[in-house]
């Protein structure tokens, strides 16, 4: 086998892997907005806001921490969370507009 060759089937290797983190984050995801969407019905029924700023910071300072002890860019982890978060509150929005809050 040449070097190419082998490069190739690292490669191949890496890929595998990667397709493989990919599938987790998704199902990982869902599981999360499952999570979430369990939280919007309950605020909505109780008449709880469907954002929670010091909870949100909360959780950035903590992503952000591990994002650190991980060798993970902290800002990319921060802007990660951001845009997940702004996904639940939305959908927390719409739960709560459907329930009539």
């Amino acid at each position: 086998m040449n070097d190419t060759d082998r490069a190739r089937e690292i490669l191949a290797g890496y890929r595998a892997s990667i397709d493989n983190i990919d599938a987790a984050l998704i199902h990982m995801l869902a599981e999360r907005f499952r999570c979430t969407q369990a939280v919007g019905v309950l605020k909505a029924t109780h008449g709880l806001p469907p954002a929670d700023p010091a909870r949100e910071q909360e959780q950035i300072a903590r992503l952000r921490r591990l994002a650190k002890e991980a060798h993970l860019d902290p800002d990319f982890a921060e802007k990660f969370l951001n845009f997940v978060v702004k996904e639940v509150i939305r959908h927390h929005e719409q739960i709560a507009a459907t329930n009539g809050a």
